[in-house]
């Protein structure tokens, strides 16, 4: 067999939908594995609905996930030879121009190219669903193009195809039924006819088909909720395919030596947003705290302290749920104003008790070096004060104190990422509060 060649042509109509991600990804895995080429070729036929932007927005999306092609192009940068082809059919005899009327206004007329279609039945070996035979008599002589210089999708992309040397289609389950008529073609232009594989549609829970309009199944709008691409791309690996083994976790290197077209399945594969949670969750685990702060920071805007990283990466599922908790909860490394009921509980303590519990804490910490200032050994020294004075009564002010706010971590925790100095320092500004 010659050298494996895949691509994968979205068309710049809006934000990319993830179920093309993940056609891309089993195109890249597949040729990579084989030492192949895969390529990403914009399908831009469509001149009404097609937008610069969208084009710019596919690269983009592209290098975002990780699977950027060996090579790209725009589908339009090939009119020319389009054009040669649909003359050189017409000139044959296998494609004809007719004269018709205009679908939109009838008293218009139109010269369109028609294939001559030899009404036989096609047959090809899908690599997911075995032999596909269709009778191609109800296509017709069917159109190719809107006029001699203007092909159609299905021309254009069967040229393409073969000049690029495409060994092997691989694709969404809904173009299935597109395969008939690019077979004709191809046949009719000489080409060498691919190896097709159809992948199975990713469904929504209801099991109607996931869309971008309805469930917001665009990789811009799991970006924008602060999915991160590791992620993305080991949930969209197992939509349809599994490892055969209980492995869930994977990295994109463990893909390319793990993947096998075999194990992809036929039926619908179900999108579960909180099963992507979960693996977002995972994923983000997985960074170093270095590589977590750098990647919120660049998500939130907001410079983030490192010290901050373990809590976050326990609490927060997703990028946004990490910024809006260092937003509400953890804005507590900078000056703090807060007003002196805070420190009561809503009148629950009494100011008097809540001042002489934070000077008896401030004594015990005084003592405490400053490399002993861990949130564990905190704990162990002051918890048996809490605990035979009344938790509450000692903790909230303590914690309030050092926070100024009502939603925060544990003091103790709050003390360690302060440091001593910082943590004496807000305890006698509650102090003179109260």
């Amino acid at each position: 067999m010659s050298k494996v060649v895949t691509r994968i042509a979205p068309s710049p109509t809006g934000e990319m939908h993830i179920g093309t991600v993940r056609t891309a990804l089993f195109n890249y895995l597949f040729a990579k594995q084989q030492g192949g080429t895969y390529f990403v070729r914009i399908e831009d036929t469509d001149k009404e609905r097609n937008r610069p932007e969208w084009v710019d927005a596919i690269w983009r999306d592209f290098e975002w996930v990780g699977i950027e092609p060996d090579a790209k192009y725009v589908q339009s940068e090939h009119l020319a030879r389009h054009q040669e082809l649909l003359q050189k059919l017409v000139a044959e005899d296998k494609a004809y121009i007719s004269k018709e009327p205009k679908k939109d206004d009838p008293t218009q007329d139109v010269e369109v190219v028609r294939l001559r279609n030899p009404g036989l039945s096609v047959t090809f070996t899908d690599l997911i669903r075995g032999e596909v035979t269709f009778d191609t008599t109800e296509l017709g002589d069917f159109v190719i193009a809107r006029s001699i210089t203007d092909p159609l999708y299905h021309f254009a992309v069967v040229v393409d195809d073969g000049d690029a040397g495409v060994t092997h289609v691989l694709r969404a389950e809904e173009h299935i039924s597109n395969t008939p008529r690019q077979i004709l073609i191809l046949e009719a232009l000489g080409f060498t006819r691919p190896i097709y594989a159809h992948f199975p549609l990713i469904l929504a829970p209801d099991r109607s088909k996931l869309s971008k309009r309805k469930h917001g199944a665009s990789i811009e709008s799991y970006k924008a909720q602060g999915f991160i691409p590791e992620a993305i791309i080991n949930y969209l690996a197992l939509l349809g395919w599994n490892p055969g083994t209980p492995q869930e976790l994977f990295t994109l290197d463990e893909l390319l030596k793990t993947f096998s077209i075999d194990r992809m399945q036929k039926g619908g594969a179900i999108f579960d947003i909180h099963k992507m949670l979960w693996f977002n969750h995972q994923h983000l685990k997985r960074l170093t705290d270095e590589e977590y702060a750098r990647r919120l920071s660049e998500f939130s805007g907001v410079e983030v302290n490192i010290a901050l990283v373990p809590l976050l990466k326990e609490r927060a599922q997703t990028l946004s749920e990490a910024a809006t908790v260092v937003s509400q909860e953890f804005d507590f490394f900078s000056d703090i104003s807060y007003a002196p009921e805070l420190l009561l509980n809503g009148g629950k303590i009494l100011a008097e008790v809540a001042s002489n519990h934070l000077k008896q804490l401030d004594s015990m910490l005084e003592h405490i070096p400053d490399e002993g200032f861990s949130a564990a050994q905190l704990k162990d020294i002051l918890w048996p004060y809490a605990e035979a004075q009344g938790r509450g009564d000692v903790l909230w002010p303590l914690r309030t104190a050092l926070s100024g706010k009502e939603k925060s971590p544990d003091p103790f925790t709050l003390m360690a990422l302060l440091g001593k100095q910082t943590t004496r320092e807000r305890i006698a500004q509650a102090v003179t509060k109260l």
